[in-house]
């Protein structure tokens, strides 16, 4: 599994991969790597079946931890602070159990060590029920995914994956197909009840969010005994494009602690 990805910053920092979320990619994360590269060497990761990265059956926490400890050693990174947002939260919080000495700091975003409910349900409905030889423009699919999805900013975060082929045909850069087979995999509990990794680790949840509650606190000081909280008020599930000012501030305290 050769991963995509996108590169910020010179190679004399120290490396800092950032996995996005559930149907995003690395091109979510393009602002705030931009500013990240200051201070470190930034590898924003497209897992696979998502972004650039090749499409192939399998989700398990287990097999996207693996593709990452394969991407470092690929591009010769000895160890490396992980960032996770949402389902790269979940991939990054499996990678540092399953290989801490490769982790030098932890990063969790809005996700929690947990089961979650099942999500983006009438997302996928609608990604599989779109006819892509019937649309001209993503204008096309966006109109057409508005009885299914009637959140505008959900509708034009799906239609990021919608990309036209040198063939002139639009297709969905996922897998969908194997993401869909998936989704009651990935909304598990990625981590075992007695597993902990001691090395410093940073949680960042959006207190407009409902995918962190207050009742997760002591699980993750469970699993993560150096842990230190932050919650930003009045922002949602995507701190680092809604609040980025007060997500890098969070993010550069840590660092520097």
């Amino acid at each position: 599994m050769k991963l995509a990805f996108r590169h910020f910053g010179e190679s004399n920092r120290p490396p800092l991969l950032i996995l996005h979320g559930l149907l995003g990619s690395s091109r979510n994360w393009m602002t705030v790597a931009k500013e990240l590269a200051a201070s470190f060497e930034v590898f924003a990761v497209d897992l696979r079946n998502h972004g650039d990265s090749p499409h192939q059956r399998g989700m398990g926490f287990t097999e996207l931890a693996r593709d990452i400890f394969d991407f470092m050693h690929d591009h010769a990174i000895v160890e490396a602070s992980i960032l996770g947002h949402s389902l790269g939260g979940k991939v990054a919080m499996r990678f540092a159990m399953e290989y801490p000495e490769k982790t030098v700091r932890l990063i969790v975003v809005d996700i929690a060590p947990k089961v979650y409910p099942p999500h983006h349900a009438a997302e996928f409905k609608a990604m599989h029920a779109l006819d892509l030889d019937a649309i001209s423009s993503r204008k096309d699919a966006d109109v057409f995914f508005e009885k299914w999805v009637p959140d505008w900013s959900m509708r034009q975060f799906l239609l990021t994956n919608l990309k036209r082929g040198d063939d002139g045909r639009w297709r969905w850069c996922i897998g969908l197909d194997a993401l869909t087979a998936a989704l009651d995999e990935m909304r598990l509990n990625v981590l075992a009840a007695d597993e902990t990794y001691t090395g410093p680790t940073q949680f960042i949840v959006g207190g407009a969010s409902d995918f962190v509650q207050e009742e997760d606190l002591s699980v993750i000081r469970t699993h993560f005994p150096q842990l230190q909280y932050s919650i930003l008020n009045d922002v949602g599930h995507n701190p680092h494009i809604e609040a980025k000012s007060a997500f890098l501030q969070v993010l550069d305290a840590f660092r520097l602690s």
